[in-house]
């Protein structure tokens, strides 16, 4: 059974990192188990030496600590591309394209398999970089604010997960302020009032209190 709005709590960040565990990565393995892996989210192709082998992330992490192999660090966490990213963030408009759980990935790969990241000390500052110009440039979307709806593409989840409290306490205030009338109550009517739901690019904001911080790089 589903509990009610007001019982439900949001993500705190270690959920929303265990859920970035789950994805994808590239491993230099150096084990051959054999046989493909079977496991409850799926199946897991052997893992051969010397071969590039793609595992869930917490497949690597794990393996990492072992000594059982090396990470392949993701093209977008380069030195090269985080510049770009940065260099995109502070001239354009619109939010670089970043995996969805870019924030999360990093910091897990940052603290388990720095060795395996070139760069690893100016990939952080750079990291630290963007997310402060992302974040600046969330807080600045306020001014695009509609009655039910705020279009921000490439936003991450950890990203929705810490503006989501001022987003929909903003939307809450702004229907405060509509006009009362007929079919125009505060929670619905003609003109699709505040539900409790404001959609943010590709992720959603929900409810008003669904969030308990985030973690630093």
């Amino acid at each position: 059974m589903a509990l009610p709005r007001h019982l439900k709590s949001g993500l705190t960040p270690l959920e929303i990192e265990f859920l970035a565990e789950n994805e994808p990565i590239e491993i230099s393995a150096a084990i051959d188990t054999q046989q493909d892996l079977e496991f409850l989210g799926g199946t897991v192709s052997s893992l051969r030496p010397l071969q590039v082998n793609q595992v869930p992330l917490w497949m690597a992490i794990s393996l990492k600590k072992k000594h059982k192999c090396n990470i392949v660090v993701p093209k977008w966490m380069t030195l090269e591309s985080l510049q770009r990213a940065l260099k995109d963030e502070q001239e354009q408009e619109r939010f670089s394209a970043l995996p969805y759980h870019y924030m999360e990935t990093a910091q897990i790969l940052l603290e388990n398999a720095c060795d395996d990241i070139p760069s690893a000390d100016s990939v952080r500052t750079l990291l630290k970089d963007l997310r402060e110009a992302r974040q600046s440039k969330a807080r600045k979307g306020v001014g695009a604010l509609g009655l039910t709806y705020i279009q921000m593409d490439n936003i991450g989840l950890m990203e929705i997960n810490e503006i989501r409290p001022f987003f929909t306490k903003a939307f809450y205030e702004i229907q405060q302020l509509k006009p009362a009338g007929p079919g125009n109550d505060l929670y619905g009517g003609a003109h699709g009032g505040f539900d409790g739901t404001a959609s943010i690019g590709s992720g959603s904001v929900l409810g008003l209190d669904l969030t308990q911080g985030s973690r630093n790089f």
